[in-house]
């Protein structure tokens, strides 16, 4: 099993933690939208309280380790990698739990290009474990705006993982889709899995708008995020969301693959 402190270097080394590529500038400015309530930064979360940009970056601070100081406005930032430990071993008992009641499970992600891989091996490794990998609206258009206007994706499943691709993107099961923070996503699937009478999802796990979604309605969701993805940790806080792991969400594809040996030795799910 790798061990806690090996774990520990590597995220420091393939800086998913410690020292991030993640601007300072980019995460206060998802703060300052997500304080005006902005739904391009609330990706389908529907906050209880009111939060400030001091509340954002005092809440960002304890829970992923980033400044606590207001004035600090530029610069990288940084992800304790003591957090992203904690994130990652409850996240790893979310899902030991699941497979130990053989939970139907819907994961999803936004990040398909860096995280298709890490999900996929959740999906396998929980398929095996009796848990049913659920594909619901397989191939159903969702219309999402975006920068450049409002465009229709496809919903679209690779090895159990749910994205969205580009109409007439081939669906081969190696290319991955499109980068998106949008809810629309989890809200079609779960849609159409009530839409026939279920089985739903025990268990929602992905990122952005996977996860504020699934968890705005009551599932129970669990997921990975970025300094400048607050929403995630505020449904965190507000108790919408399970768990939230820190880390940095855009590195090298197989950078998450020691991540993955880990969550899956703790949830006693290695393969």
């Amino acid at each position: 099993m790798l061990s806690t402190g090996a774990l520990r270097a590597h995220l420091l080394a393939a800086r998913l933690a410690g020292t991030v590529a993640t601007s300072r500038e980019d995460s206060l400015r998802s703060y300052r939208l997500f304080a005006a309530r902005d739904p391009r930064v609330l990706i389908g979360l529907d906050p209880e309280w009111s939060w400030r940009l001091r509340d954002l970056i005092e809440l960002m601070a304890d829970r992923c380790g980033v400044s606590a100081d207001p004035t600090h406005v530029s610069g990288l930032d940084v992800i304790d990698p003591g957090r992203t430990l904690s994130g990652l071993d409850a996240f790893a008992d979310r899902i030991g739990a699941a497979a130990q009641r053989g939970a139907p499970v819907l994961i999803g992600t936004g990040h398909p290009h860096r995280l298709l891989g890490f999900y996929a091996a959740l999906a396998d490794a929980l398929s095996a474990a009796g848990c049913a990998v659920l594909t619901p609206a397989h191939g159903r258009c969702v219309d999402i705006t975006t920068r450049f206007g409002l465009r229709t994706y496809n919903l679209d499943y690779v090895r159990g993982v749910a994205l969205v691709r580009e109409p007439g993107a081939p669906s081969t099961g190696r290319e991955t889709g499109a980068h998106t923070h949008s809810p629309l996503p989890v809200r079609t699937a779960l849609a159409a899995a009530a839409e026939v009478g279920g089985p739903l999802p025990e268990l929602v796990i992905g990122d952005h708008g996977w996860v504020c979604g699934a968890g705005q309605l009551g599932f129970e969701a669990i997921g990975l995020a970025d300094t400048n993805d607050p929403a995630l940790f505020v449904g965190e806080a507000e108790g919408s969301v399970s768990v939230v792991v820190p880390l940095d969400d855009a590195v090298r594809s197989d950078y998450y693959r020691p991540l993955t040996r880990y969550v899956l030795n703790r949830a006693c799910l290695s393969q």
